[in-house]
């Protein structure tokens, strides 16, 4: 990014690999409770625990006090004046801010987190003025990450020196705080009360928060940059820190990360490195910052463009091998839930993108001549077939293979397919029967363990079969979204929703060719398409929901009643490309109608990613998580695809999707 100022209230995200990370927004201002210095993962991915909300800075020129920070309080004041001081924003290739203190003087802000460990790293640098002093307030709360605090006794202000370390421990069940600093320390606790956090207040949640501030760190700027490390206190972080100065730590640190960071080919590929992450003994895919942890239909889906367009094989490896020890009945967890050591099977689709993600890594790593060991190729075809068995044979939830080949799923009360929300006990898009997207994922499946078990290319013969007859809506042009629903043969669901794009495109085999394709297209780009993503009801279908809001049961009424989802463009500009030919001029026009306007959306919201959802009328209002791991692997996916100036595909690339249904092809582009 340029070092202008993006809009105050856009956000960054610093990231451990560990599930943690650092976020807040450009002013300053933190507007959500996950807006943190230190959000640390206990447990990787999960156990995550704010330890450092933020802090209170001035700096000292002579006998003027400035004020260097903003914190906004309930009604709605914005105490004291830091943030229009701000000048410039860089994330390049961390996020940096330049504070005007009038007279020509600047104060240049910096920090980062380093990849591997719960730790942050600030500094502090004057420039054209030769003395001046710095003052912070640490903010702290030491809570789970979705929750609040309050101020109560029970808040330990006091802090443990153990050599050049200062500790807090403000409850005896949360992780110390480690504080390295060459700063003056007085001790002067308070409580900051009656925070405002105005995105919780708008999505209707609790929004009030007390801060515990233990005292004031200052430094002289005179003699040079101010440095203050912060970690969550574990036996890594601890070995760190104990054996050094801040400053040449912070010099060690800053190198290293500087490094790292420059391995990376675009800001695009390092943002999607933010989402990999570490899981017991192997890696996983964190499926949105700053609320989501892992979950197994975002992991796959998202692990196409992450890794295998990323060019991370040996990371895409790692993720599939810790999830095939998770299959259960022919299931994947959809989610691990925080605090539960038992993980929740509610979804009929993660197994299928897992099938897919699999056969797509086997052949980039074919593609790129590497060879995969025996016994990793035993642990991903047991898991292969695990899955299908155990679908085909029927598992929980109704999930089972019906008479004509094709899946059916669901039962009362649970939304099995990834249009999930529910307002109480009611699933507000059950699905139940044969979703059209559900069955193309299980062609799918079934023609890949046809490729490993040749016993399974006669059920994918005839479910494609079946599916080809049963699903063409002749009045409309396009497909059903549901066909046998609530299990009553014959009813179908005429509702035009964009699951449909995924029998065209998306996914290694595209159920329908020549003149269906391109009509069902049609009616996607003409009724569901948005310069975000694709809308999931359109817009004259009853129900549609155009705004996103409000407290918790409107927003989840909206999730997929009209609400835009950009993850949905990936498998929409494929279709799209390959209807039409998919030559180098198709690419381009695609490009340019369908992709640029989700890379300029990278400067304006979560800077540098793609938003979770956007409204589906306009202009379109971003919304939901700010940094969503699918809408970036999707983009990152076509990037790679439909390159800027593309003269020819990218090498690995598919130039169009198979004509033929025979034809099975990876929808990976490796890049090594």
């Amino acid at each position: 990014m340029n070092p202008v100022l993006p809009p105050q209230d856009a956000e960054w995200l610093e990231t451990d690999g560990l599930g943690g990370f650092a976020m807040g927004t450009v002013d300053g201002i933190r507007t959500r409770r996950y807006h943190t210095l230190l959000m640390h993962a206990a447990t990787p991915p999960t156990g995550r625990m704010a330890l450092i909300n933020g802090f209170e800075a001035w700096i000292e020129l002579g006998e003027r006090r400035i004020d260097v920070s903003s914190q906004r309080y309930e009604p709605g004041v914005t105490h004291p004046d830091g943030a229009r001081r701000v000048t410039a924003f860089t994330l390049a290739p961390w996020p940096r801010w330049t504070y005007d203190l009038g007279d020509g003087a600047r104060l240049e802000h910096e920090l980062f987190v380093r990849h591997g460990l719960p730790l942050v790293a600030l500094s502090w640098r004057l420039r054209r003025a030769k003395a001046g002093r710095l003052s912070l307030r640490p903010l702290i709360s030491g809570r789970d990450s979705h929750a609040l605090q309050r101020a109560n006794p029970a808040f330990r202000f006091d802090s443990d020196v153990q050599g050049p370390l200062r500790i807090w421990r403000p409850y005896p069940d949360v992780p110390g705080i480690l504080s390295l600093a060459e700063a003056e320390y007085q001790y002067a606790p308070e409580w900051y009360y009656r925070f405002l956090y105005e995105r919780e207040r708008a999505r209707g949640l609790d929004a009030i928060e007390d801060l515990g501030s233990p005292g004031v760190l200052s430094w002289d700027l005179s003699r040079g940059e101010a440095v203050w490390i912060l970690a969550a206190d574990t036996p890594a972080t601890r070995e760190l820190l104990e054996g050094a100065s801040a400053t040449d730590i912070h010099r060690g640190l800053r190198t290293a990360e500087r490094r790292r960071r420059a391995g990376f080919p675009t800001p695009l590929h390092r943002a999607a490195a933010d989402y990999i992450v570490a899981r017991g003994k192997g890696r996983t895919i964190v499926a949105g910052y700053p609320w989501f942890t892992d979950w197994g239909r975002d992991t796959f889906i998202a692990l196409r463009g992450l890794c295998l367009a990323g060019g991370r094989l040996a990371d895409a490896r790692s993720i599939l091998l810790e999830w095939a020890g998770t299959v259960s009945e022919g299931m994947l967890p959809n989610r691990f839930v925080e605090g539960s050591a038992t993980p929740e099977f509610n979804s009929v689709d993660a197994s299928l993108w897992y099938v897919v993600a699999i056969h797509e890594w086997l052949e980039a790593m074919a593609a790129a001549g590497k060879p995969v060991t025996a016994r990793d190729q035993r642990r991903l075809r047991a898991a292969v077939e695990a899955i299908v068995g155990g679908y085909a044979r029927g598992t929980r939830h109704g999930i089972r293979q019906d008479d004509d080949g094709l899946l059916a799923a669901g039962e009362p009360g649970i939304a099995l397919t990834w249009m999930d929300a529910r307002v109480g006990d009611r699933a507000v898009t059950p699905r139940i029967g044969k979703p059209v997207e559900v069955q193309a994922l299980w062609i799918n499946a079934l023609r890949i363990a046809g490729r490993l078990f040749p016993r399974w290319l006669g059920a994918h013969q005839k479910s494609l079969g079946a599916f080809r007859e049963r699903f063409w809506n002749e009045a409309r042009g396009c497909l059903y979204d549901v066909v046998d629903v609530d299990h009553q043969r014959g009813v179908v669901d005429g509702t035009l929703r964009p699951n449909q794009i995924l029998a065209i495109g998306g996914l290694p085999l595209a159920l329908l060719e020549g003149e269906r394709a391109r009509r069902v297209v049609e009616v996607v780009e003409r009724e569901l398409y948005t310069p975000l993503g694709l809308r999931s009801l359109a817009c004259g279908e009853p129900g549609y929901v155009g705004r996103y809001g409000g407290g918790v049961g409107e927003r989840d009424g909206a999730y997929h009643q009209g609400t835009v989802w950009p993850w949905l463009v990936g498998s929409f500009v494929d279709a799209w490309v390959r209807v039409r030919g998919g030559g180098e001029a198709v690419k381009r026009e695609a490009r340019e109608r369908f992709i640029e306007p989700l890379i300029a959306h990278l400067d304006f919201v979560g800077l540098e990613h793609v938003s979770e959802i956007a409204d589906g009328d306009p202009p379109y209002r971003p919304d939901g998580c700010p940094f969503q791991a699918w809408s970036v692997g999707e983009l990152l996916r076509l990037e790679a695809q439909v390159p800027a100036q593309a003269a020819r595909p990218a090498a690995g690339a598919r130039a169009a999707l198979p004509e033929h249904e025979d034809e099975l092809v990876s929808a990976h582009t490796d890049s090594g």
